[in-house]
């Protein structure tokens, strides 16, 4: 739901805005060291000495033509996980940089990278980075790109490119000279007269501090003594500080800023504008929760689930052709993360687990260290795993958790959370067992084509049939397994074979088999 905002009817005044610019592409490509190169080579030395906080934004200084020009950098996560969060920080950027790895080429994030870019309208440039490797291949990577649908300049297209090494700093100057000639061709600007608006990219709570959160204003002035909403939450304008940490009275159009004092956590990738009194702005956000419950409401009218911590998890819908009930085992987890950005990517990468006989559920979650409430939360849910992300653990916790044999996991990557939890549904997945309906011995092999063989053989205990799974075995190991497609006796088609008959089979499998061999006819219980 968008948030509306009142009406502004001073004159308007449109000035040059800095440009904001998203760093995409796949999570080992160089994304992370290239805005740290960026960072620390082109703020000035006596303000990056100054910086005594990391905040998800923030400012560059390149000299073009001889004049200083601002570049904000959006410093958004990189992994699968967060494709959410990309494509919102992608509706917060005006330009986009694709960077691919010189040696890898294209990745499956490099795709979904190039997708939220396309899905945004962004103009984008591509830098192919990782030069300085051995096994760098440029003309490799543009060949990639291009199966793609993306076509560089000189490579049957229209879209700039420039080779860099984020770690030697190669092209990187002629990288943030391409960054500012597309802001140029865009004619970005801002209105100087205007309140300010602009996107929440990220929220943290400070237990000292309260809550804060970081902005991009994409237009208009915002200034100390005024009043912010976004969403359902509103803060007065009393400490804003730069990318640096620094206190502010003001800051313009293209400009990232941490505002600190929130009535609660704003929702990242929302909308914020600035308004003249607090009256006004609680007003404002109130009408906002107000609608969202009536739209939330109105989404899960006709959804009814029902979850047992301690057994399966039954879902069901409410329409008038009941569907059929699913049974899952449930893994019950508690998450807390570093901010509120990390949580909503984590929640995204739990909702794309799909395990067909376990269902992970996120019963409980939040912001801030592990606490001795989480595990106790913990306890009255039956196998519940507790997990941090860039968190620590209180000594409280810690210990009841060690007494009372909870399993608790702290991640400083996501994809290796996800790995986690895939790995513990795996295990927790009801372990299918065989029963062995026939055995027959292979004595003569007849021939082969492909994956199939045709082979003669006699049945020595049961029965086997067509489309039954089978094991093979080489002298009481097994060396793999098939599938019967076709039994024939006394060269007739036959759905069975039992117990002490020969027959002619041909055998789906991948092993080639011999005279000698033996299979066992399985079915998964």
């Amino acid at each position: 739901m968008a948030t509306k905002k009142p009406q502004n009817n001073t004159a308007k005044e449109q000035s040059e805005r800095t440009p904001v610019v998203v760093i995409m592409g796949h999570i080992d490509h160089g994304k992370s060291t290239l805005l740290d190169y960026i960072r620390k080579t082109n703020i000035v030395d006596k303000e990056a000495g100054g910086i005594t906080q990391h905040i998800s934004a923030y400012e560059v200084v390149h000299k073009k033509d001889g004049a200083d020009k601002r570049i904000t950098f959006l410093d958004t996560p990189g992994h699968e996980a967060f494709s959410k969060m990309r494509s919102r920080g992608a509706i917060a950027a005006d330009i986009a940089v694709l960077v691919v790895s010189a040696e890898d080429g294209v990745k499956p994030q490099t795709i979904e990278a190039i997708k939220a870019i396309r899905t945004a309208g962004l103009p984008f440039v591509v830098a192919i980075n990782k030069i300085d490797k051995p096994n760098a291949n440029i003309e490799m990577t543009k060949q990639k790109l291009a199966e793609a649908d993306v076509y560089l300049e000189g490579y049957g297209g229209d879209i700039s490119w420039v080779a860099i090494s984020a770690k030697t700093g190669e092209g990187i100057p002629e990288l943030l000279d391409l960054i500012l000639l597309v802001a140029e061709m865009g004619g970005f600007t801002g209105d100087v007269n205007k309140a300010a608006e602009g996107i929440v990219i990220e929220t943290k709570l400070d237990t000292k501090k309260g809550i804060s959160a970081v902005l991009v204003i994409k237009d208009g002035v915002l200034k100390r003594g005024s009043y912010i909403v976004a969403g359902d939450a509103w803060t007065p304008v009393r400490i804003m500080e730069n990318f640096l940490g620094k206190p502010i009275e003001s800051a313009m159009f293209g400009s990232p800023v941490q505002i600190i004092g929130w009535s609660k956590l704003p929702e990242v990738g929302s909308l914020f504008y600035a308004v003249d009194s607090k009256k006004l702005a609680e007003e404002e956000a109130a009408k906002y929760a107000t609608e969202a419950a009536i739209v939330k409401a109105a989404a899960v009218k006709n959804v009814v689930v029902k979850v047992a911590n301690n057994g399966p998890v039954k879902i069901s819908k409410d329409n008038p052709e009941e569907k059929a009930t699913v049974e899952k085992v449930l893994i019950p987890v508690i998450l807390k993360a570093d901010t509120v950005g990390s949580l909503e990517g984590i929640e995204h990468e739990i909702g794309k687990l799909h395990h067909e006989e376990v269902e992970v559920r996120l019963i409980q979650k939040g912001i801030g260290p592990i606490s001795e409430i989480d595990i106790k939360g913990a306890l009255g849910a039956a196998g519940a795993a507790v997990l941090g992300f860039n968190v620590r653990i209180d000594n409280a916790a810690l210990n009841l958790a060690e007494r009372s044999g909870i399993n608790v996991q702290n991640f400083t990557v996501i994809y290796k959370l996800s790995e986690y939890l895939a790995g513990l549904a795996n295990e927790r997945a009801p372990k299918p067992t065989e029963e062995i309906r026939g055995t027959a011995n292979i004595l003569k092999i007849f021939g082969k084509q492909r994956d199939r063989q045709v082979v003669g053989g006699k049945v020595v205990s049961g029965a086997i049939k067509v489309g039954e799974l089978v094991t093979i075995r080489r002298r009481a190991a097994q060396i793999g397994t098939g599938k019967i497609r076709n039994l024939q006796q006394m060269k007739a088609n036959t759905d069975t074979v039992i117990e002490g008959k020969e027959f002619g089979a041909q055998i789906e499998s991948k092993i080639e088999m011999a005279t000698g061999d033996t299979i066992e006819a399985v079915k998964l219980l």
